[in-house]
């Protein structure tokens, strides 16, 4: 229903990772109200009648608009639509909007135009998610110096077996260990070692270097089957900076995997340097890498962008971002093969979408280096004709279409038009890509979608976050966003499932994340599943707050108001019963409630800590209730109310200039606007349903 165009420790124990770290959670005293102080410039939900309810809506939006704001890419679809648009007067510096312009903008890319996953330094892939982990593969590495992060820390090494050529080592330093090249050519060789290149796509070299600006590096190999290095078997990488020890080091992947000769055993690695002459360096660490990167980025980046500059107007944003998003939409075509393949046809190594644990003929096997992650489901194999991803990329092509739109009728505003996309391209794109999704992943047998590995095998233990937001973002048919209502609300029962009914939402914040358990769909290193009961995994029965949010806008849509505002007010009695309890941590003191999930430590539930999305719950007053949509000109406001309500009013909603207060009725739409300057609020309502529009804005 949108606009209609575990990270782990060693242990493998949590589920996200943030650069900043997650806020504790509030906490009260046992069995004394958590009390949370909403400033009086924060958005109001008013209903008559239901002042208590809108008071606890009010209440959470801001017990997780606080920690909110820019994180990583795997949130930017869900945490630009859910903090940009409070209008705070007593807002600190930098405010709300500079904070998110500054992290888009500030997206790592690379040359292809991948997304960076913007992660923290452990020892897996540098532009992607903390693990898998080299030594959890099975793969070769030498560290030299701490990686700084807790849990996320290869073996301490020394370099002794190292042989170099044409340069001398020196003792190792907080930093790692410097190197000075002597002589043009110099070498790095680190010990023998014995591995299957299957499990060690890339390589991974942290350091520091002065004097290699020019130098054309390279890595070469041996193999069991080829003892000698060779110029066939090398692939070159570019050098580290400008020799500064204060500045972060340079982290080079080198991409092995493509390479025709990377194959076999591995049994040798040594570092050319291509330097011309004298030259210093400082290596941090050296070693193999899984391939973690996430699918999703790019889209997420995209969506991010858009959703960005429709609240703020921020032309100059635009201007400065438009090549990069392009670039962004180009990669996910060129590297998913999705202008052939219709979905997002993922091949990176151990993403195929296969399982990594797996039962033959009664037996487990575990695969390394099969089944990682894509996305934020982080156990999960999602991968090869990825389900999720296809439906965040379909989205991203609507949003992009809307952005040409927009960049093209209106020249004023100077955005280039350089590799720019035809946006009735882009949308037929977009149906190719949604009626093929609606066929590949839709399992008849159960009445869901599920998502398909590359060989061709369906993958459905349940999933109703991919249900739901298959629904939310119009990728579902109406039929098929019924069979999925029918299944959820328990009107439908599916044969082999191990929730069914009003068990699915046993939790009562919302649905589990799946309802079949798993045993046997995971990435490699996650191998017992079977050692936690079913419900104590947020990615096998447990469940995730946030994503409620999806869950009501589905049902919004497929089964009406009166539908949502039901399961919305069962949310808000849980939510008063964890209040009055003192908070999540201490209502879940009671393990009859379920167990928290958070700051590294297990559990069946996300809500708090690094749970940031679970500030979406909220958002199905704005988004759903009232219809609001920002768009780069005008506004959209499409109202769904339950029967029950007479009217809604929100308040303080800044669309770019304009901070608004919006009340609709059964026929009128009043739009206050609190600010004087600029243009009147243009509104659109695509319904097409008479309402007497009524914009009032100060003299």
């Amino acid at each position: 229903m949108k606009r209609n165009t575990a990270s782990i420790t060693l242990a493998l124990l949590s589920a996200f990772s943030c650069p900043a770290g997650p806020l504790p959670a509030a906490e009260g005293q046992p069995n004394q109200r958590l009390q949370v102080v909403v400033p009086d410039d924060f958005p109001r939900f008013i209903v008559a009648g239901h002042e208590r309810e809108m008071a606890l809506l009010r209440e959470l939006f801001w017990l997780h608009y606080q920690p909110g704001g820019p994180l990583i890419p795997l949130w930017d679809e869900w945490m630009p639509m859910s903090t940009l648009w409070p209008a705070r007067d007593g807002e600190s510096l930098p405010s709300m909007r500079e904070r998110w312009a500054a992290a888009l903008a500030g997206r790592g890319m690379n040359d292809d135009g991948y997304i960076h996953t913007h992660q923290h330094d452990g020892t897996a892939h540098a532009q992607g998610w903390p693990f898998p982990l080299w030594t959890q593969a099975g793969g070769i590495g030498w560290h030299f110096a701490s990686t700084g992060v807790p849990g996320y820390e290869g073996p301490h090494t020394a370099p002794g077996g190292w042989k170099l050529e044409r340069a001398s080592g020196g003792s190792l330093n907080d930093k790692g260990w410097p190197v000075e090249l002597t002589a043009a050519g110099a070498t790095a060789q680190p010990p023998a070692f014995s591995i299957e290149a299957r499990i060690a796509p890339w390589l991974r070299l942290n350091w520091w270097a002065e004097g290699l600006d020019t130098a054309n590096c390279h890595v070469e190999w041996t193999t069991s089957e080829k003892p000698e290095f060779d110029p066939d078997r090398r692939i070159s990488f570019p050098a580290a900076g400008g020799m500064d020890l204060a500045k972060v080091e340079t982290r080079t992947m080198i991409e092995l995997y493509r390479h025709r000769e990377w194959k076999g055993t591995i049994t040798g690695l040594r570092i050319g340097f291509g330097n011309a002459g004298p030259a210093r360096l400082v290596i941090k660490s050296f070693h193999t890498a899984s391939d973690s990167r996430h699918n999703i980025n790019n889209p997420n980046f995209i969506r991010g962008c858009r959703d960005y500059f429709d609240w703020s107007g921020d032309t100059a944003f635009l201007r400065g971002q438009i090549a990069r998003i392009r670039k962004a939409m180009q990669f996910m075509m060129n590297e998913f093969d999705t202008r052939n393949r219709k979905c997002v046809y993922t091949t990176w190594p151990g993403h195929e979408g296969r399982s990594g644990v797996r039962y033959v003929d009664g037996q487990k096997t575990i695969v390394r280096g099969e089944g990682v992650g894509s996305n934020y489901w982080d156990l999960l194999p999602f991968g090869g004709e990825d389900a999720l991803a296809t439906i965040y990329y379909y989205d991203a092509l609507g949003d992009l279409a809307d952005l040409e739109e927009s960049i093209a009728g209106h020249p004023e505003w100077n955005v280039s038009a350089t590799a720019a996309f035809d946006p009735a391209d882009l949308r037929a794109h977009a149906e190719e890509v949604r009626d093929y999704g609606r066929r590949r992943f839709w399992n008849e047998a159960t009445g869901r979608f599920g998502t398909v590995d590359l060989d061709g095998v369906m993958h459905d233990y349940g999933f109703t976050f991919l249900n739901n937001e298959a629904v939310y973002y119009g990728f579902a048919t109406p039929e098929q966003a019924r069979s999925i209502h029918d299944w959820l609300s328990g009107r439908r029962m599916v044969a082999g499932d191990t929730s069914t009914g009003a068990d699915i939402y046993r939790w009562r914040f919302g649905p589990r994340s799946t309802t079949r358990r798993n045993l046997d769909y995971y990435f490699w290193a996650w191998s017992n599943p079977e050692s936690i009961p079913w419900g104590y995994q947020v990615q096998d029965g447990g469940g995730v707050l946030g994503f409620s949010y999806h869950d009501l806008m589905a049902r919004l849509q497929t089964a009406g108001p009166d539908d949502a505002w039901q399961r919305l007010s069962e949310i808000t009695s849980w939510f008063d019963e964890v209040q009055a309890a003192g908070g999540y941590r201490r209502y879940y003191e009671d393990p009859s409630h379920g167990t928290l999930q958070g700051g590294n430590v297990p559990g069946g539930l996300g809500m708090d800590r690094e749970f940031f999305e679970s500030v979406l719950v909220p958002q199905v007053m704005l988004y759903g209730f009232l219809g609001f949509q920002p768009g780069a000109d005008r506004v959209t406001v499409d109202p769904l109310l339950p029967s029950s309500w007479k009217e809604l009013t929100i308040t303080r909603i800044h669309w770019q200039d304009h901070v608004l207060d919006i009340r609709v009725a059964a026929d009128t739409l009043e739009i206050t606007d609190r600010t004087s300057a600029g243009k009147p609020v243009a509104v659109d309502n695509p319904s097409g349903r008479k309402l007497n529009v009524v914009i009032q804005q100060p003299q």
